[in-house]
């Protein structure tokens, strides 16, 4: 199967996923707004997927899939196995422990780090105490389901993962449907929520659990011991588990400033939603594939496909960001006030979103090619140097959104975000190419030019389009017509920016053959 094809099935469920998390969110605004239980749910929920970033995604992609990709080339898949089976009893037991552990401390964590603001509303801070405790486990289920994903990524059975997140967008749309369906209470409505995040959990564990069963491994509970491979991949798993959380830092970070004003935390919450469509799609799909592939090309020798896989990476974002981030920035009104402004989500809410939405527009690229950059430290087994440039970039937010936010409120912190993850970006993609692990191209610094005049010119058309079409985007016009003006904007917008970048040699059918067909190892 060629990259890009493996791009697409990645790309492709994670779409899915993304599409039901909008239409989460569209009821979310509905029943929620921007009000203070929204505030709690979202303050709640974003400590266990802090974790769960922290502990799954990013320690298992980054330190579990080059170990057990290089199980497979040297024992077959019986010393995968085998391998899998020591780390699955040492994180189970680890898990097992933080999860009580933080479940009895929730009410010092929520003070302290989750959302301090809340302290002196007696009725706000028991809420998001109890809801945390409820939702904490989930960071134990998908932590086990990272696990199983980047077993099924290492040996090329990407859908069962990549399909997996889908049902807790199913599960949570259940819960707010429910709760509107009965006229719950906001507060009611926040505890069906939480149960169903904790019910995802267990079911996205089951799926992946039943992928790996039918990829032809059964994994066995093994008594936790600290071999040589666990050691190994700790030491490899510790600093990748800060690099790979790092936008859940970030946001964690703007969440505690933000939570000293009421609907901060929700209105960032719900233009983060947005932005992480592309984010997903590109960004996730990119860093699950390239990973083992090249921690495989790499183990082989071979040194030239590497360097291919890593440029071509790099130019198919840069193809596909760069339009998304000019029309997010021109299309953020429209789209926030498509998809949110009913029930309780009101203009003056749209107006608050819309621009925190710009400004993550701004860093879409940026997010997006981090995940692409730093498979080349990960499949070098090198997870130290991300690290370091993680923790750069977290002083930065930290220190730009407590500067930002008394004078520009939540678009602050968006500020912040935006730019600490191009740091990261900048640090990543200089080293890479000062230690030669990134091969430079002229032709690739010239397409990625015109591809910026590309975007230009589409969003130009987007101006202009939006512009005359403006009273059929308005609440005043029927939902029908609101969705349609919008799809028939990004239906145009499309054609024009390929059409542009193929014209004037941002993109050409060479490039697309490149990233269709795998170059042969070298």
């Amino acid at each position: 199967m060629s990259l890009v094809k493996k791009f697409m099935t990645v790309g492709g469920a994670t779409l899915g996923s993304r599409v039901f998390g909008f239409a989460r969110e569209t009821l979310m605004a509905a029943a929620l707004g921007t009000g203070p239980i929204a505030d709690v749910f979202y303050a709640a929920f974003r400590f266990p997927n802090l974790f769960r970033r922290l502990f799954a995604e990013g320690a298992f992609n980054a330190a579990f899939v080059p170990l057990f990709a290089k199980e497979i080339e040297a024992n077959g898949i019986d010393g995968a196995k085998r391998f899998s089976e020591e780390v699955f009893g040492v994180l189970f037991s680890v898990l097992l422990v933080i999860t009580i552990g933080m479940q009895l401390s929730m009410p010092l964590l929520v003070e302290w780090v989750i959302a301090p603001g809340f302290v002196d509303d007696a009725e706000k801070f028991s809420l998001t105490v109890r809801l945390a405790i409820v939702m904490f486990p989930y960071l134990m289920c998908m932590s086990l389901t990272a696990m199983m994903s980047g077993m099924l990524n290492s040996l090329h059975h990407f859908f069962a993962a990549a399909i997996a997140p889908i049902f807790l967008n199913i599960l949570m749309m259940g819960a707010l449907g429910w709760a509107l369906w009965t006229g719950s209470d906001p507060s009611l409505t926040a505890w069906y929520l939480s149960w169903s995040v904790l019910a995802a959990g267990l079911l996205q564990l089951a799926v992946v659990y039943l992928g790996v069963r039918h990829a032809g491994i059964k994994i066995g509970f093994r008594r936790p011991r600290y071999t040589a491979n666990v050691k190994r991949l700790l030491v490899l798993a510790i600093p990748a588990a800060v690099t790979g959380g790092i936008t859940q830092i970030n946001q964690l970070i703007g969440q505690a400033i933000a939570s000293g004003k009421e609907g901060a935390i929700s209105a960032l919450q719900y233009a983060d939603r947005i932005y992480q469509l592309p984010l997903g799609v590109v960004g996730v799909a990119v860093g699950i594939v390239l990973l083992p592939e090249l921690a495989r090309a790499l183990k082989g020798g071979f040194m030239k496909e590497a360097g291919n896989l890593q440029n071509r990476s790099i130019e198919f974002v840069l193809f596909l960001t760069l339009p998304a981030a000019a029309a997010i920035w021109v299309l953020s009104d429209e789209i926030i006030r498509v998809l949110y402004e009913r029930g309780a989500f009101t203009e003056q809410n749209t107006a608050v979103v819309a621009g925190i939405l710009a400004i993550y527009g701004i860093g879409l690229p940026g997010f997006v090619l981090i995940k692409a950059l730093q498979p080349g430290y990960y499949a070098r087994e090198d997870t130290k140097t991300p690290m370091r440039f993680t923790m750069i970039s977290v002083a930065l937010n930290t220190g730009l959104a407590i500067t930002l936010f008394p004078h520009f409120e939540e678009s602050g912190i968006a500020i912040a975000e935006a730019a600490a993850g191009w740091t990261n970006t900048v640090l990543l993609f200089s080293v890479l190419l000062w230690r030669g692990h990134l091969v430079f191209e002229w032709a690739l610094i010239t397409r990625t030019l015109r591809l910026i005049m590309a975007s230009g010119v589409m969003a130009g058309v987007l101006v202009y389009l939006s512009d005359r079409w403006s009273a059929s985007l308005m609440p005043t016009s029927s939902l029908v017509e609101q969705v349609s003006t919008l799809a028939l904007l990004i239906v145009i917008a499309m054609p024009v920016y390929f059409a542009t970048a193929f014209l004037i040699g941002g993109a050409d059918f060479g490039m697309i053959r490149r990233n269709i067909r795998r170059k042969p190892k070298a």
